[in-house]
C-alpha cells in the first residue's frame, strides 16, 4: 500500500532501511537469522523477523535474514525503495553487483533475494558490527529458542528496547518470515511512534574485508574494494555474545564402514515390491530444527547439515529435531541439553572420529523422482517399461522439494538418472537453484523385465514361481530377463565409487528411483540384502549419505518428507 495522500507520479512512497544478520554457532552449526524493517525518516521500528534454521552455515543464515528483511519490507509496502544495512561484506558486495557469486549455494539464495523487490529499487550498504546490534540480537535470540525447543516469539523479544532504538511496542513478523515461501513476512504498522536514532542516521564506516581465511573472489566490477572471498566468507567475531563462531564453509561428519560392493534384497516375506512405484510414506527422518516457526518444508538442517550425531549422548536429539544452539536454557536439564546439541553440531561439522587432515566428504543427496501415473498405484516401473513422465501431483512434489533445497542453499551440483521421471524432477530443482544437470545410467531403476506396469497381485498371479525365486535371491531376475537385485547393486556401487571421485568435497543432489537409492544407504549402512525391502521410499523424499577420503560414509538422512507437508 502507499502513503496517505501520495502522488502515484511522485514514485515510490516510502523508504525503508532494512537491517539483516544471520549467524551460526559452529560452521555449520546450529544457525539463526534476525531482520528489523525501520521507518527511514523516523527510525521507527515497523517489522522484526528471527528463525531458528537448524544446523546450516553462517553465510546461509545471512542470506535468509536479508531475504526475510525484504519480504517484510515488501508486505509493508510494495511500492517503497529500501536501503538494506548488513555488517556482512560478502553479502553486500555480492548483492550490489561487486563481487561474483562463485559459490553455487549462495547463488539461489541471491536469486531469491533480488527477486522480492524489482531491480533498481534495493541499495546495500555495509555497516560494522556495532551498528547492527538489533538484528544481531534477534538472530541470537532465534537460536537461543532453538536450544529450548521452542519457536521465536515477538512477545518475548527485547531486542528493540537491548538496542535503545525505541521505548514504543512493536508489530512483528510472526515467527519469522519465510525465505522462499512465496508467502511474504507477516507483518503489520507499529502501535506507537518509537523514539531514538534513525536507522538511517548511522554514518557510514570504512568497510574492511572479512577477517579469517577466505578464497580470494574477483570483482565483476572496476573499483570494488578488498580482495573478497566469494564462498562462505569467513568472519572472526562471534555471532553470538556468548558462543559461535563464524567462519568458511565446511561439512563433514563421522565416518562409518562403507558395505560391499554388490548386494541386494533376499527372503522379505509378503513384501516384495522393493521398487515398486508408490510406497506408503512413513514420514520420514525429520530435520533437526529445533523451535523456529519453519513451514511448509523449509526445514532446518537439510541434506547438507547432518541430521543425527551417531553417539549415544546426541543421537536421540538430532534425531528427534529437538534443536541445537549452544545458549544455556533456564535449568540444568536445558543446559544439559543445549551443551549437548552443541556437541553433535560440532561433530557433523568436523572430520568427527577420522583422522583431522581427513578433509570435507562427498556428500550425495539422494531425492527420489515425484510421482507419476502409476505412482498411486503401485506398479512395477523400472527401466524397462513406458518410461513415464511426472504426473500433475509429480510436479507439484518437485516444485516443493526445489522450493526446500534452495532456502537450504547447499547443493552444488545435480546429476540424474536418464528416465524421464527423474529428468523431469531434476529439471525443476536445476531451474531453481539455477544449476545445470548431468545424467548418470548408473543411476537408473532396476528393469523389472516382464513385470513392468504390474501391481505385485498381478506378478504373484502370473508369475508365482519367478517371484518366489526373486523374493529367495537377490541373484534372481525377473521374469523375461530383468536385471536382478545382485546387478544393480554391482551397478550402483561402480557409480557411487565413480562420484565419490568426481566430486569429492561437494554436496550433490542425486536425483533417482527406489532401488538405486535404497542400495546407496544399504551399502554405507554394510546391511544384508534384504534390508531393502525393509525400507519405506515415498515419492519426492530427500536421504543423504556422506562419503570420506579413508572410504568410510555416514547416512545423514533418509526418506524425509517434511517439505512436502
Amino acid at each position: 500500500m502507499t502513503g496517505a495522500g501520495a502522488d502515484p507520479e511522485a514514485g515510490p512512497a516510502r523508504e525503508f532501511v532494512v537491517e539483516a544478520d544471520g549467524g551460526s554457532r559452529g560452521n555449520p552449526g546450529p544457525a539463526g537469522y534476525g531482520a528489523v524493517v525501520l521507518d527511514a525518516a523516523t527510525g521507527e521500528t515497523l517489522a522484526e523477523a528471527a528463525e531458528y534454521l537448524g544446523v546450516v552455515t553462517n553465510n546461509v543464515a545471512e542470506y535468509r535474514g536479508l531475504v526475510a528483511g525484504l519480504r517484510a519490507a515488501r508486505e509493508l509496502d510494495p511500492d517503497a525503495t529500501v536501503r538494506v544495512r548488513m555488517d556482512s561484506k560478502l553479502v553486500v558486495e555480492q548483492m550490489s553487483g561487486r563481487w561474483k557469486i562463485k559459490h553455487p549455494d549462495m547463488k539461489p539464495l541471491a536469486a531469491e533475494a533480488a527477486r522480492v523487490f524489482p531491480p533498481g529499487r534495493v541499495t546495500y550498504e555495509w555497516i560494522p558490527r556495532a551498528q547492527n546490534k538489533h538484528a544481531d540480537r534477534l538472530a541470537n535470540e532465534a537460536m537461543d529458542a532453538g536450544a529450548r525447543g521452542e519457536r521465536w516469539s515477538p512477545s518475548t523479544s527485547t531486542a528493540d528496547l537491548d538496542t535503545g532504538r525505541s521505548a514504543g511496542g512493536r508489530t512483528a513478523t510472526g515467527g519469522g518470515a519465510r525465505a522462499g515461501s512465496g508467502t511474504g513476512a507477516e507483518t503489520g504498522a507499529a502501535s506507537a511512534a518509537r523514539t531514538g536514532a534513525p536507522g538511517a542516521a548511522r554514518p557510514p564506516a570504512e568497510p574492511t574485508v572479512p577477517a579469517g581465511p577466505t578464497a580470494p573472489a574477483e570483482p565483476t566490477a572496476p573499483g570494488a574494494t578488498g580482495s573478497a572471498a566469494d564462498p562462505t566468507a569467513a568472519r572472526g567475531a562471534s555471532a553470538s555474545d556468548s558462543a559461535g563462531t563464524r567462519g568458511a564453509e565446511a561439512d563433514a561428519g563421522p565416518p562409518a564402514a562403507r558395505g560391499d560392493a554388490t548386494g541386494a534384497p533376499g527372503p522379505a516375506g509378503g513384501r516384495g515390491a522393493g521398487a515398486v512405484e508408490g510406497q506408503a510414506a512413513v514420514g520420514g527422518a525429520r530435520s533437526a530444527s529445533g523451535g523456529s516457526a519453519v513451514r511448509d518444508g523449509a526445514g532446518a538442517a537439510g541434506p547438507a547439515g547432518p541430521e543425527a550425531d551417531p553417539r549415544p549422548d546426541a543421537a536421540s536429539k538430532a534425531a528427534a529435531g529437538s534443536g541445537a544452539p549452544g545458549s544455556a536454557g533456564s535449568s540444568t536439564t536445558s543446559q544439559a541439553a543445549a551443551s549437548a546439541d552443541v556437541r553433535a553440531a560440532r561433530t557433523v561439522a568436523s572430520p568427527g572420529w577420522g583422522p583431522p587432515d581427513m578433509g570435507a566428504p562427498a556428500t550425495f543427496v539422494l531425492l527420489r523422482h515425484g510421482e507419476t501415473p502409476l505412482t498411486p498405484q503401485k506398479r512395477f516401473s523400472g527401466s524397462g517399461g513406458s518410461d513415464p513422465s511426472l504426473s500433475a501431483a509429480g510436479r507439484e512434489q518437485a516444485e516443493k522439494v526445489a522450493a526446500s533445497l534452495a532456502r537450504r542453499g547447499t547443493v552444488q551440483a545435480i546429476v540424474a538418472s536418464p528416465l524421464a521421471r527423474t529428468r523431469e524432477t531434476a529439471g525443476i530443482v536445476a531451474a531453481r537453484l539455477g544449476l545445470e544437470v548431468a545424467v548418470e545410467d548408473g543411476l537408473r531403476e532396476t528393469d523389472f523385465g516382464a513385470w513392468e506396469g504390474l501391481t505385485f497381485g498381478e506378478v504373484r498371479e502370473r508369475y508365482p514361481d519367478d517371484l518366489n525365486a526373486w523374493l529367495s535371491s537377490p541373484d534372481a531376475e525377473p521374469t523375461g530377463g530383468g536385471e536382478s537385485f545382485a546387478a544393480t547393486g554391482a551397478r550402483v556401487a561402480a557409480t557411487r565409487d565413480r562420484l565419490v571421485a568426481a566430486y569429492a568435497g561437494r554436496t550433490v543432489l542425486l536425483v533417482s528411483h527406489v532401488t538405486p537409492i535404497k542400495t546407496f544407504v544399504r551399502l554405507a549402512l554394510g546391511a544384508p540384502p534384504e534390508s531393502l525391502f525393509r525400507m519405506e521410499l515415498s515419492a519426492a523424499s530427500l536421504s543423504a549419505v556422506a562419503y570420506y577420503a579413508d572410504g568410510g560414509a555416514s547416512v545423514r538422512l533418509f526418506n524425509d518428507t517434511s517439505h512436502l507437508r
